[in-house]
C-alpha cells in the first residue's frame, strides 16, 4: 500500500513540474497579434505617400455611402398604404384632404403625390405633367453624390498600382547603381509596391460592394415611384368622371 502511494505522490510531482514548465513557456511566448494590428503594421510598411490617399479615399467613400444607405432607407415609403390612404382622403374630403395626407408623409412618392394633387384642378394632363417633372426631380435627390463612389473606386486601385510602378521604379534603380541584383538591397521597395496594391484593391472591393447595394436600392425606389405615380393618375381619373 505506501509502495503504491509513493508510485502516486511520485507521478504527481513530474505532473506538476510538467504543468509548470509548459506554463512558463506558455507565458513566456509572445502573444498572437490581431488582425488590425497586423493591417497596421502594413499599412505602415507600404507608406504615408500613398497609403494615406487611398485610406483618404475609403474614408469618404464610406461617409458618402453611409450617408445614401441612410437618406435612401428614409426615403422607402409603403406606397400601397400611401395610396390606399390618398384614395380614402379624395373620397372623404377631396383634394385639400389628400394634400394634407402627402404633407403628413415622408418619402419623395408623398411628394410626387402632393405635386400631382397639387395641379388636380388643372385637369388630368396638368397633374401627370407635374408628377413626371418632379419625379425627375426626386431621382436626382436620390442619385446625389453616387458618382463620388464610382469615382473613389477608380482611383484607389490605380493609386495602389501607381505605388506598384513607383516601387519598382526605385527597386530598378537601385540594381543598377549597386551594379548587381541584392534580394535584401529591394526587397523593401517591392514591398512597398505590392502593399499599395493590395491596399487599393481592398479599398475598391468594399466601396463597389456598397455601390452595388446603393444602386439596387435607388432603382427598387424608382421603380416604386412609378407605379404609385400611374395609380395616382388612374385615381385622378376616376374622379374626374
Amino acid at each position: 500500500m505506501k509502495r503504491v502511494f509513493s508510485i502516486l505522490a511520485i507521478a504527481g510531482a513530474s505532473m506538476s513540474a510538467n504543468a509548470a514548465v509548459v506554463l512558463q513557456s506558455g507565458a513566456e511566448a509572445p502573444a498572437p497579434k490581431g488582425f488590425h494590428q497586423v493591417l497596421k503594421e502594413y499599412f505602415i510598411a507600404g507608406g504615408p505617400e500613398f497609403m494615406g490617399i487611398v485610406l483618404l479615399c475609403l474614408i469618404l467613400g464610406l461617409a458618402i455611402c453611409i450617408e445614401r444607405i441612410i437618406y435612401l432607407n428614409m426615403a422607402t415609403t409603403n406606397s400601397k398604404k400611401l395610396i390606399a390612404s390618398v384614395e380614402d382622403a379624395l373620397a372623404s374630403g377631396g383634394v385639400e384632404a389628400a394634400k394634407e395626407v402627402c404633407r403628413n408623409t415622408k418619402g419623395p412618392v408623398a411628394s410626387i403625390f402632393y405635386q400631382g394633387l397639387d395641379r388636380a384642378d388643372d385637369g388630368v394632363d396638368a397633374a401627370e405633367k407635374a408628377v413626371v417633372a418632379y419625379g425627375g426631380v426626386q431621382m436626382g435627390q436620390l442619385e446625389k453624390n453616387v458618382s463620388w463612389i464610382s469615382l473613389f473606386i477608380a482611383i484607389a486601385p490605380m493609386l495602389g498600382f501607381m505605388g506598384t510602378v513607383i516601387g519598382m521604379i526605385l527597386a530598378f534603380r537601385k540594381i543598377s547603381a549597386a551594379g548587381g541584383l541584392d534580394a535584401s538591397l529591394i526587397a523593401s521597395d517591392i514591398q512597398v509596391a505590392l502593399l499599395t496594391t493590395v491596399f487599393g484593391l481592398i479599398v475598391a472591393i468594399i466601396l463597389q460592394i456598397f455601390y452595388n447595394y446603393i444602386i439596387a436600392k435607388i432603382d427598387s425606389i424608382v421603380n416604386d415611384m412609378e407605379d404609385a405615380s400611374i395609380s395616382l393618375i388612374d385615381i385622378l381619373a376616376s374622379n374626374k368622371k
